[in-house]
């Protein structure tokens, strides 16, 4: 899915209740909001967006919408964090991890931990 937009902070936040539930209406979403919760409107308006954007999928049961993630939340990780990769630390993960250990955002212990998960994997 190379044609995924970007999402706004309103919307990700939507998107992470629905890929926590599964599915929902717009009550369940706005019910699992935390404080300060936007209005039932604005809401609306932002999952109306991300139909518009391709990220749902839309059961209609008489007169409630029922809305799931037509996109898994992995996809959307992986296309958004390798733009940052590719933007911002010139295609380079080393580089972000590096970043992040200057900035001591990540501890010793941390790193250890992706070290061993690489490992892990490479078996």
């Amino acid at each position: 899915m190379n044609n995924l937009e970007k999402l706004t902070k309103q919307e990700e936040e939507a998107m992470l209740i629905l890929w926590k539930l599964g599915e929902g209406t717009i009550s369940n979403i706005l019910d699992a909001l935390t404080e300060p919760k936007q209005p039932y409107t604005t809401l609306a308006s932002t999952v109306k967006n991300l139909d518009r954007k391709n990220y749902l999928k839309i059961k209609r049961y008489g007169n409630v919408n029922v809305y799931s993630p037509a996109v898994t939340e992995e996809v959307y990780k992986k296309h958004f964090m390798g733009g940052v990769v590719e933007n911002y630390f010139q295609n380079s993960y080393k580089a972000m991890v590096s970043f992040f250990a200057e900035e001591e955002n990540i501890s010793t212990q941390d790193l250890q931990e992706i070290i061993d998960l690489i490992e892990k994997r490479k078996k």
